[in-house]
């Protein structure tokens, strides 16, 4: 199906990155007023590490619940740069991370556009999946442009046979994401040029990356953050949906949007399949080096098997990193084809151009998703939060006010209240000493290696760490608010609901 080409001319136009940028700038001006709970979880994160140096959800608690370090310290560097206009602006330093990671996945299509020779319609689209992607709009804040925007350039390096840059980024490419070392390991394998330096590209990622994991696992207690203990613990919310079975989940609530969002991901994988029945059935002298970028969708699919069998929760985000890499493929593969049926007379141009037209279409249904939530959004497609991320930061807001300085029990969804309450707000996020008693109970129900891996992670861990006693508690029902320090919200997910917040005994 794909011949793979030595061309060294593209039409790839120039202008990817800027137009990855202003596409970035234009869809964060669409969704910042709508963040998620988890989203503002990060951003609590970074704005305490910004002006109180301090690694924790809430000041003066130390915690290890964020998912991704280097989304929280680049959001922790450009929130310092926005206070030179006064007072620290996370969401600002947000909406500058979306731009970067817009032009860094520009300019990733700008250089595969030429190692491939792919038409200029391939980085347009390969851009726009990414970016109009209403399951990635739905979470943005969390690190899901990060992932996209590493592995695509990670891909890059890979195919250049550039090997000290493809060990600085996979480095920090785990430092996004732990789990995203599957794409590491498969992406340099599948690159001949890495593959004989493997030595010293891994010695490059490990100099990136442990210095954070040390001081992780020694001054936080774990390398891996608490968020994978309390995800699995928080399994059960969606049974008797699992990860692998999460998108038809979605699908029955939001099926349009689960088709437009996935569907690319599905064509990936059957141009994986297509393109390793050419690659090793077919005897043409000069095959595309495609292999990486179909490492990088052959990770996506190791990457969902992996999270099937973890058994963690179908959290929307978690499927951004098999999709926009799968998706990825598919724009490659398409474009790369259309390339050899121009350069080839023997192989037909209608069935690439054809695959790239629908892959085209595809994103404009996306976009009309995102469109029809309203611009901007008031919230995200795919959004099961108790209150807008306006009527949580009202409550928040008051909430700090009324407490003076006493501590409270979270009502179940502590990110955006902490964000703008900033006070004692109290669960297994912000609490490392409730986040032990979770560690703990993991560790004695897992299997064997599990129970091993947990250990070893933990090991440094201050299991002596007790719960803090909340002088409040806050609590959410249905249902219109009534009698006093009592907060009305409404949610586009759940409908009208309050908060109560009541004095512990």
């Amino acid at each position: 199906m794909l011949a793979e080409t030595d061309a060294k001319t593209t039409t790839a136009p120039r202008w990817l990155p800027v137009f990855g940028a202003v596409l970035g700038a234009v869809v964060f001006l669409v969704v910042r007023g709508s963040l998620t709970d988890d989203g503002y979880i990060t951003l609590a994160y970074a704005k305490n590490l910004a002006v109180h140096g301090e690694w924790g959800l809430i000041p003066g608690s130390p915690a290890n619940s964020a998912t991704s370090p280097l989304n929280v310290l680049l959001l922790a560097a450009l929130t310092l740069v926005t206070r030179v206009t006064g007072g620290p602006h996370p969401v600002v330093a947000l909406g500058i991370l979306t731009v970067l990671c817009g032009a860094a996945l520009g300019w990733a299509w700008l250089r595969l556009g030429r190692a491939f020779a792919l038409p200029a319609a391939a980085g347009v689209l390969g851009v726009a999946l990414v970016l109009l992607n209403p399951f990635v709009l739905s979470a943005i804040g969390l690190e899901v442009l990060l992932i996209p925007a590493v592995l695509l350039v990670l891909t890059v390096f890979a195919v250049e046979a550039r090997p000290l840059l493809f060990g600085v980024t996979a480095g920090l490419t785990v430092l996004t994401r732990l789990d995203l070392v599957l794409f590491v390991v498969v992406i340099a394998v599948s690159a001949p040029a890495i593959r004989r330096r493997l030595l010293p590209v891994a010695g490059v990622a490990v100099l990136t990356a442990a210095p954070w994991f040390v001081v992780s696992w020694v001054a936080f207690g774990s390398f891996v953050p608490d968020t994978l203990v309390i995800k699995q613990l928080q399994a059960g919310l969606f049974a008797p949906w699992t990860y692998s079975t999460g998108p038809v989940m979605y699908y029955v609530g939001w099926p349009v949007t689960v088709l437009v969002s996935f569907v690319p991901a599905l064509l990936g994988v059957v141009a994986l399949a297509g393109w390793a029945a050419a690659r090793f059935g077919v005897r043409w002298p000069q095959f595309p080096a495609l292999g990486p970028v179909a490492a990088l969708a052959g990770g996506g699919i190791l990457y969902y098997v992996a999270y099937s069998l973890l058994g963690v929760g179908p959290f929307h985000w978690y499927y951004v990193a098999p999709v926009t890499a799968a998706s990825a493929f598919a724009v490659a593969a398409f474009g790369a084809w259309l390339g050899q049926a121009r350069e080839r007379p023997a192989l037909r141009g209608a069935p690439p151009a054809l695959a790239l037209g629908l892959t085209g279409v595809l994103v404009l249904a996306g976009a009309a998703v995102d469109a029809a939530q309203g611009v901007p959004w008031k919230s995200p497609v795919i959004f099961g939060n108790w209150a807008s991320a306006p009527d949580y930061a009202r409550v928040g807001t008051e909430l700090g006010a009324r407490l003076g300085g006493a501590a409270v029990a979270s009502p179940g969804e502590i990110g955006t209240l902490a964000y703008f309450c900033e006070c004692a707000i109290l669960d297994e996020f912000s609490d490392r000493g409730q986040a032990v008693a979770l560690v703990e109970k993991r560790i004695a129900t897992a299997n064997p290696l599990m129970s091993l891996a947990l250990r070893v992670n933990y090991h440094w861990l201050d299991r002596s760490a007790a719960p803090r006693k909340p002088d409040y508690r806050l609590v959410y029902a249905t249902g219109p608010a009534t009698g006093p320090d009592s907060w009305q919200v409404r949610s586009a997910a759940k409908g009208t609901g309050h908060f109560t917040l009541t004095r512990e005994p």
